[in-house]
């Protein structure tokens, strides 16, 4: 009969034998495999991130949503330019303080409760700027709008480390950010649509433009609960050698759900100078994107377009962009060239808006035009930069910090995007 230390020895000889088993993977189960994760998580993503950017950009739709009788946000809450830009500002403001707490939060509560919860919220606070009547009132509404929305876009990011390997990331991230690009589309077609409302039920088309977004979010909140997934060592529609192989795939150079990042890691990627170069990328690409988004209506109605039809020569540029962004995030997936994938839709965008600029006031064909080549290479940009960045974090833990500081950090953008357009913006109505 063996000694007990014997079997302890055989046992422990056996696990060391079984760890050295490096972990054969079948192309043909992967496919399989990536396609399920695909059906699962890319369709939701897509919607939740349209629902999102509809209820962040709608107030720029409001601005102008029957402003020729007066009946808009601005003259029914009787907000001056200044006012209107601190509105503007609060929500980015609330977005820096709050994305990379709750990027710790979706880890500490699953992504899917965490994800429904900040859903919910924003369509709440999206509905209730439907009912302001103030100054006071959209400032702190759109501060908590920016709290609960600041999580959602590095937290599907983060999200996307759990399930996917580097190479296969700047696509899925680029369907996912190019529904922003819908969403503007949509949100255009929408206020359009909305703007033929004035005064139904007493209330004025802008109040109804709020109200009406902010309802889809809310109801698919509920859905995002229980379908989203969570992390692959743990979800139960995938059965145990599904389990073993969605982990077994990305280890070593993506995030598990159970993994944690330890504070020298935190220090490590603080003190990381590549991924500030990074963060300044976004910040500069930040500036366009704000813009857009904040201020599309805007500047169609700068390009000679008056009243509701502002509102509908807003879609075809995010419709284009649509296509631009996921063609673009292909081909950089495709080739492993995220770098250039960026370079170069950073540089079409950048050329494009300075040929815009001197321009002269009355060609609008053309200015609108190169409107829409900026508007898709500044979204195009985005998703191939996200991916190049988690590529060159040193530890797969370090994506918990440095996807929400890459964000926050680019909200300078933002804010110089905002203010900008804004003192523009004043001039050109």
């Amino acid at each position: 009969m063996a000694d007990v230390k014997d079997v302890e020895k055989w046992s422990a000889s056996e696990e060391e034998t079984r760890q050295e088993v490096k972990f054969v993977i079948d192309p043909e189960a992967e496919r399989r495999l990536v396609r399920r994760i695909d059906i699962r998580l890319i369709p939701v993503s897509m919607m939740i991130y349209l629902l999102c950017f509809l209820d962040r950009s709608n107030i720029g739709n409001a601005k102008l949503l029957n402003a020729n009788v007066h009946d808009d946000l601005i003259s029914n809450t009787h907000l001056t330019n200044q006012e209107y830009l601190i509105a503007l500002m609060i929500f980015i403001v609330a977005y820096t303080i709050f994305e990379t707490p709750s990027n710790y939060m979706l880890k500490r509560f699953k992504p899917s409760r965490w994800l429904a919860f900040l859903m919910f919220m924003w369509g709440v606070m999206t509905m209730i700027l439907g009912a302001v009547h103030n100054f006071g009132g959209i400032v702190a509404v759109r501060f908590l709008l920016g709290a609960f929305e600041a999580g959602l876009f590095p937290g599907m990011v983060y999200c996307l480390t759990f399930w996917y390997k580097p190479d296969e990331r700047a696509l899925r991230a680029a369907l996912i950010l190019a529904c922003a690009t819908l969403g503007g589309a949509f949100g255009g077609a929408i206020a359009y649509g909305v703007g033929h409302m004035d005064r139904v039920g007493g209330l004025q088309a802008w109040r109804w433009l709020f109200i009406l977004e902010g309802i889809p979010s809310c109801v698919l909140a509920i859905f995002v609960f229980f379908w989203f997934p969570n992390f692959p060592e743990t979800e139960s529609w995938l059965s145990p050698e599904e389990r073993e192989l969605a982990v077994e795939r990305i280890r070593g150079v993506a995030s598990l759900g159970h993994e944690k990042i330890t504070w020298k890691e935190a220090k490590a990627t603080l003190l990381d100078w590549r991924l500030y170069l990074h963060y300044l990328v976004y910040i500069s690409i930040s500036v366009p994107f704000s813009s857009i988004s904040l201020f599309s209506p805007t500047i169609v109605l700068g390009l000679g377009y008056t009243g509701l039809q502002a509102q509908l020569f807003t879609v075809p540029p995010y419709a284009i962009a649509f296509v631009v962004t996921v063609l673009v995030s292909w081909a950089s997936d495709k080739r492993e060239m995220r770098s250039w994938g960026a370079f170069v839709s950073l540089m079409i965008a950048g050329i494009s808006f300075f040929i815009q600029g001197g321009l002269p006031a009355e060609s609008f064909k053309a200015r609108y035009g190169l409107l829409c080549v900026a508007v898709s290479f500044s979204f195009a940009a985005i998703p191939p930069l996200l991916s190049w960045l988690t590529a060159n974090l040193r530890n797969t833990g370090a994506s918990t910090l440095s996807v929400p500081l890459n964000v926050s950090i680019g909200q300078i953008g933002q804010i110089i995007g905002a203010y900008f357009h804004s003192l523009s913006s004043y001039r050109t109505v």
